[in-house]
């Protein structure tokens, strides 16, 4: 399987050598912030299961946004108890200042800017348009995830601190970039968080998701997890409404880091923070470009080729 490994590096660095140079940085790296060792959160054992999304909860309708004007989103279908839940395709938010509608799938709410278009279609990078690939999505989590190993990739279970995220806790968390929701699920389960975003462009990632979800025994329904197709670059939240962004060996195939993580500082809150796996990018173009986009107290930790960083929205 290393050819998997070797695949991914491939794509990664077609858009990676216009952005943060050669190959050549690649292999520069300095200490750089404060240095952690890993310490995984883990599953925390919980009894029961629901798979439930509620879309139309006031909980959910507070933070969630329009992605092309950023204001308030309002359930057009309801329940007779003023909820709207998903599985429930047909489900629609609409902007309460631009009108555009959202609907939703069997498996989840489609919030990309392009929702509902008929005849729209635009051209979107090699990294993007794999993962929308209904094999990939497959074999995402069944194999082509764990070959992360050979680029240093320890594993979900220490690929999320609570080190990292301990500021945040018992708020709402968005797993950006989610694939097939392997940490999705490990933040619902760990009880950490009130609420769980998994969002991602591929329907097909999302369809995964929601089969793994079905299939999870350690879930309660107390536990929300919402599943939604949205662009890292136009993330459909309120501004300064997050508590915690995490990527997990994401932020290499964004067709532009910049707007993305100028999107993240957007949505998050003061003293909120954003945690991400990488690799490929060098420590220091991504100490950068999170300080380019008004994120402070980056840190740092390397294990050859995969980066963990960490940093903050300033406290107002």
């Amino acid at each position: 399987m290393l050819y998997v490994y070797i695949i991914n590096i491939f794509i990664y660095s077609i858009s990676a050598r216009s952005r943060f140079g050669s190959f050549g940085s690649l292999f520069r790296y300095k200490n750089i912030g404060t240095v952690r060792v890993f310490e995984g959160i883990g599953p925390v054992p919980v009894s029961g299961i629901s798979v439930r999304f509620r879309f139309g909860s006031s909980l959910i309708l507070h933070i969630l946004a329009c992605p092309i004007c950023y204001n308030s989103l309002a359930a057009l279908t309801s329940h007779p108890n003023g909820s709207v839940e998903s599985p429930a395709p047909g489900t629609q938010l609409q902007c309460k200042t631009c009108k555009n509608s959202y609907s939703s799938s069997e498996t989840h709410l489609d919030l990309a800017m392009a929702s509902g278009t008929k005849h729209y279609t635009e051209p979107l990078p090699l990294s993007i348009e794999l993962f929308r690939n209904p094999l990939v999505s497959f074999l995402y989590e069944r194999g082509w995830r764990q070959n992360f190993m050979w680029g240093g990739f320890p594993g979900p279970e220490k690929e999320v601190t609570t080190e990292y995220l301990k500021h945040v806790l018992g708020g709402n968390i968005i797993d950006a970039s989610c694939g097939s929701g392997m940490f999705s699920r490990l933040f619902a389960k760990s009880e950490h968080f009130a609420m769980v975003f998994a969002l991602d462009y591929s329907e097909n990632m999302l369809r995964q998701c929601y089969e793994f979800l079905k299939q999870e025994a350690n879930l309660i329904d107390k536990k929300m997890i919402v599943l939604a197709r949205a662009d890292i670059a136009r993330l459909p939240f309120l501004s300064g409404s997050v508590d915690a962004v995490h990527a997990g060996a994401a932020l290499h195939c964004w067709p532009s880091p910049s707007s993305a993580v100028a999107e993240i500082s957007r949505v998050l809150r003061p003293g909120g923070v954003f945690v991400a796996t990488t690799f490929i990018y060098d420590g220091l173009s991504l100490e950068d470009l999170c300080k380019s986009c008004g994120l402070v107290g980056f840190t740092c930790v390397r294990n050859g080729l995969f980066i963990m960083l960490s940093v903050t929205k300033p406290s107002r």
